[in-house]
């Protein structure tokens, strides 16, 4: 099944057609999406300023991220299911939209950055955790997790943005 043929029957489905010709569907679920992503980039921001040492330093990162991650990780979950609900209104819009491909490409990189990470520099970690100075490696992997949040919030208004031109 090619992505066009996906997309027009994702919008033909009963989720999609209803979202899409609710007038309150839409914007509750965008709303609960907003509200999610908050959560969910305010939680990665405070563990990537402390790995950058800008903040929570009197903290140790794994106290922050044992506290920290359950939250982000449930943000994500739901994030991802009212996106899905979002995509499913309007698909091949969204598909063919340049801003919805870079946030994808964007979250499949975060995804890399937090695998590399966990996998890697996180085996030193009680070495460094009470450390005020996080080593290089925790530094840079904090500074390109916080780049690529910022440029999955600003894509995300944009395909907003963009989308809205669209439909005039």
């Amino acid at each position: 099944m090619s992505l066009d043929a996906f997309c027009a029957w994702l919008e033909a489905s009963a989720i999609g057609t209803a979202i899409r010709e609710n007038g309150l569907l839409f914007p509750s679920i965008e709303s609960v999406h907003v509200v999610v992503i908050t959560l969910m980039f305010g939680t990665i921001a405070i563990v990537d300023l402390r790995l950058l040492c800008v903040g929570s330093m009197h903290t140790r990162v794994s106290s922050l991220t044992k506290s920290l991650l359950p939250w982000t990780w449930g943000a994500f979950v739901v994030a991802a299911i009212t996106g899905s609900l979002l995509f499913s209104s309007n698909a091949a819009a969204y598909a063919h939209n340049t801003f919805f491909r870079i946030k994808l490409l964007l979250m499949v990189g975060a995804a890399l950055n937090m695998l590399v990470f966990h996998t890697v520099g996180m085996k030193s970690l009680p070495t460094w955790d009470a450390l005020s100075r996080t080593p290089t490696g925790a530094r840079v992997a904090g500074a390109i997790s916080l780049l690529i949040w910022v440029g999955v919030v600003a894509c995300g208004r944009w395909i907003g943005f963009t989308m809205l031109r669209l439909s005039f």
